[in-house]
């Protein structure tokens, strides 16, 4: 085959979007739209550039590359900067964060509400019967395409729109009288940015890679540049997809400060907002949709990492024996709690998205100056300086305290333009890349 057929890539899209929207997809915008109230659209907007637009260009950049996946692209730098970031970057996604709070996330949201009586125990039950789950499916990463695109996915959307639908045709309040909250009332733009770091789309959009061109080759394309093709356009009709679901249910959250003030967090305000609606049925229709959100999304990670490892590590453990001992740590840090979880994956995320942005947009202009080695180098050297300060000063205040870090925070939050608001890397990236570009001039005309 060329090409797929519209069908095949309306499949392959419905899986990658499946395999990106999970609980913290329908959390966080719920957040938002609570916390922006009139202000939505400003908020919106700046979601929708790190949880829509930034994935859509970590997934043109892989196609466009036409590299395998993440280890190939980020080893133009080196080697060893290749298995570093593509270590710390699955680690982050996968069985120490991502994949942990996916099981966290439906216990807190979904399920134990349920429960006539949580606590640990529960939630061990529930995290075994999760991960059970998880490993049952991921041990199958040749039929992935089914059980996410065919099966998990269009399950998941059923359950999402008998929620969305009733709300947005009964709204709870009218959105322009509600007054913006918290940093959405400073700035609902960037607060909304910011948002949409939490979702780790953008850091996803560079694990499921793989898949998605393996995907891909099992429908009998081959040739590099249509398995390019067919990536991009799959990444084009799912960020659309997963885009306007952000839109309706960012819409939803703010209608409901006409009945409820803000929530702790976005779980509780869409937990209050089924309950408003359908009552006791209300609980049951949110735990199953959070829940087959985050089954689906785990199962793709579980997958993307096991098979990453097997490649870089080919005289190692085998794709099965990677899998089942993700799922383990996985159970294991779940069952540390969620506030646990959250509490140490922003400081990381701040570390990670910064290189993960500056490496898909070198990725994508790396044309314009040949993919020089030297460009690439300088840009995310100093692109990784400013992202160890961010995190740090994102560090829990004890662990600052603790480490004596205020004195540096306080000089970066001072010094470093665009610090304050999660930004400090622009300029030191900015800067590197013009230092890597003049370099490489001398070296031209030398």
């Amino acid at each position: 085959m060329k090409k797929l057929t519209l069908r095949q890539l309306l499949t392959v899209a419905t899986m990658l979007f499946g395999l990106f929207f999970g609980a913290g997809n329908l959390i966080f915008p719920a957040a938002v739209g609570q916390m922006a109230g009139r202000d939505l659209w400003w908020a919106s907007a700046g979601l929708l550039i790190t949880g829509v637009g930034l994935p859509l260009l970590g997934v043109a950049a892989l196609g466009i590359s036409r590299k395998e996946g993440l280890f190939a692209l980020s080893s133009r730098l080196g080697r060893g900067y290749g298995f570093f970031f593509t270590c710390v970057l699955y680690l982050t996604i996968g069985p120490f964060f991502a994949i942990p709070r996916c099981a966290t996330v439906s216990y807190t949201v979904g399920i134990e509400r349920l429960l006539p009586q949580g606590g640990s125990a529960a939630l061990a039950i529930f995290s075994l019967v999760f991960f059970g789950a998880v490993l049952f499916f991921s041990l199958r990463p040749g039929e992935i395409l089914t059980w996410v695109g065919k099966v998990l996915t269009p399950l998941f959307l059923c359950f999402l729109a008998v929620l969305v639908v009733r709300a947005l045709t009964a709204p709870l309040g009218d959105v322009s009288l509600v007054e913006p909250s918290g940093s959405y009332a400073a700035n609902a733009f960037t607060a909304g940015v910011l948002e949409g770091y939490n979702t780790m789309d953008a850091l996803a959009s560079l694990a499921f890679g793989i898949i998605v061109v393996n995907a891909i080759r099992s429908l009998g394309v081959e040739e590099p540049g249509a398995v390019a093709r067919s990536t991009v356009l799959a990444g084009l009709f799912s960020s659309l997809f997963m885009g306007l679901i952000y839109v309706l249910v960012i819409v939803m959250g703010a209608q409901s400060r006409g009945v409820f003030p803000v929530s702790a967090n976005g779980g509780e305000a869409l937990a209050l907002i089924a309950e408003h609606y359908f009552g006791g049925v209300g609980a049951l229709i949110l735990a199953a949709t959070v829940t087959l959100a985050c089954l689906k999304t785990a199962v793709g990670l579980i997958t993307s990492c096991s098979e990453t490892f097997v490649q870089l590590f080919p005289a190692g453990p085998s794709y099965r024996v990677w899998a089942i001992g993700f799922c383990v740590v996985s159970f294991l840090i779940a069952n540390l709690g969620l506030n646990a979880i959250l509490a140490y994956s922003t400081p990381v995320l701040m570390f990670l998205y910064p290189l993960s942005i500056v490496l898909i947009l070198l990725t994508l202009g790396g044309g314009l100056f040949g993919n020089d080695r030297g460009v690439l180098r300088w840009t995310i050297g100093f692109t990784m300086a400013a992202a160890i300060i961010d995190l740090l000063r994102t560090l829990p205040e004890t662990t600052r305290t603790l480490l004596h870090l205020e004195p540096l925070v306080n000089a970066a939050e001072n010094w470093l333009p665009l610090c304050k608001l999660g930004f400090g890397w622009v300029c030191p990236a900015i800067l590197g890349l013009v230092i890597g570009l003049a370099l490489r001039r001398v070296r031209r005309t030398a």
